[in-house]
């Protein structure tokens, strides 16, 4: 019973076009296998008013490559009025070096409130497949920018 009402209901919905289906809309990538949005940044505006200031917030990503392993993706994305712009992407080299298989990507928490600009998520990531438990990893952004990558102690 459950599954014809699953069935249904996804009938349903590509026959109505809705929005969740709509064909003109960008999918986000399937090698796109974990996303975080955490932090915040903000800097002095070029070529505006005294006290002008861009802000936003910055995003990893976990991207996986043909060979199974990941990219790990950092962005800066800038709160325009428009809706969000990327700022700035890099690949985060150090992550790279490892060939790692990404597991998860969690924030520092879940509330989406930071105190602090800056960033710190945890990359959790195996070197084997076959590995039994991951490695942690911490991507720390300080509140004057500088970047982070190395392995969580506790």
């Amino acid at each position: 019973m459950r599954r014809h009402r699953l069935a249904s209901a996804l009938a349903f919905l590509l026959l109505t076009g809705s929005a969740a289906f709509a064909a003109d809309e960008t999918p986000v990538p399937e090698t796109v296998t974990f996303v975080v949005s955490t932090g915040f940044w903000e800097e002095p505006a070029e070529d505006a008013a005294e006290g002008a200031m861009r802000r936003g917030y910055y995003k990893l990503a976990a991207v996986r490559q043909p060979d199974g392993t990941a990219q790990v993706h950092l962005q800066q994305i800038e709160a325009t009025g428009d809706g969000p712009k990327i700022a700035s992407s890099t690949v985060l080299e150090e992550f790279s070096a490892l060939k790692p298989y990404v597991t998860d990507i969690r924030p520092e928490n879940s509330s989406g409130i930071t105190a602090e600009p800056g960033l710190f998520a945890t990359v959790y990531l195996k070197t084997d497949p076959k590995a039994a438990e991951p490695e942690s990893w911490t991507v720390l952004i300080d509140d004057l920018g500088e970047i982070k990558v190395e392995r969580a102690t506790n």
